[in-house]
């Protein structure tokens, strides 16, 4: 399953140029099935939405104001200092630098189904959260003064989309891999550690945090079916020869 390493004729240019063009043959054939899933999950979220506008007064589910005040319940210096920690490593210091990351490894290594869907994965995500938020334009809580707090929209919350559709991806490309309890055991910790963190800090409700988890999820899956079922086999030039990659490693990719 190792990719071979980057022939020396092969600059980073080309090979990006390269996967490029893969990336958007791709999207020409099946960009609608990309848009239909995107619309797809909005409407659910729309639905949420429109039951908060309902609520008017409070604007919360049952369960929101009494998980975050239990939370608030159980602040030391300590467990502030920590989930201030993995709020920051859910996106500007952790997530963000990851999938820049994780995306040019995938690159320069030639993966181009994995680096297909990994991009779709993430870049979709970024775009749903964004179009969520400030089309549904939820105000963030206001229950205590925040040790971080926030001036943007609070529904869906990013950092929970963010870490789950990092984890996920990670989860489904080395699932045919011997690393796959190791990443999936960590992932899941972080992914709950971070929604949890944005909860204790006040600056989400819980529904926020499980929105953004069932958004991320539901993308993520339906992005990675996308490219297993549709994505055409990597170009064979001797130049620019691909990597085998973890999706064609699920048995189920064109070969």
């Amino acid at each position: 399953m190792s990719a071979s390493p980057v022939k020396p004729s092969a600059g980073v240019v080309a090979i990006a140029a390269s996967e490029a063009g893969y990336g958007l043959r791709f999207l020409r054939q099946h960009g609608w099935r990309v848009l239909l899933v995107f619309f797809g999950l909005l409407l659910p979220l729309w639905a949420f939405a429109a039951l908060v506008g309902e609520l008017r007064e409070q604007e919360l589910f049952f369960f929101d104001a009494p998980v975050m005040l239990a939370l608030h319940q159980m602040a030391t210096p300590a467990m502030d200092r920590f989930f201030v920690l993995m709020s920051k490593l859910g996106y500007l210091w952790g997530v963000l630098p990851l999938d820049i990351g994780i995306a040019s490894w995938l690159l320069l290594r030639r993966r181009f189904r994995d680096g297909l869907f990994f991009g779709l994965a993430v870049v979709g995500s970024l775009a749903l959260n964004l179009v969520a938020k400030n089309h549904f334009a939820r105000v963030r809580p206001e229950l205590w003064l925040s040790l971080s707090p926030e001036t943007t929209f609070s529904f869906p919350s990013g950092h929970a989309m963010g870490s789950i559709t990092l984890g996920l991806a990670l989860i489904l490309l080395l699932w045919p891999s011997r690393w796959r309890w190791l990443v999936l055991a960590g992932a899941s910790l972080f992914v709950l550690a971070v929604g949890l963190s944005r909860i204790y800090l006040g600056v989400h409700y819980p529904s926020d945090i499980l929105a953004g988890w069932t958004a991320g999820s539901a993308w993520v899956v339906a992005m990675y079916q996308l490219v297993v079922d549709h994505a055409p086999p990597p170009p064979k030039s001797p130049e620019l020869a691909a990597g085998r990659d973890l999706v064609a490693a699920s048995g189920k990719a064109k070969t």
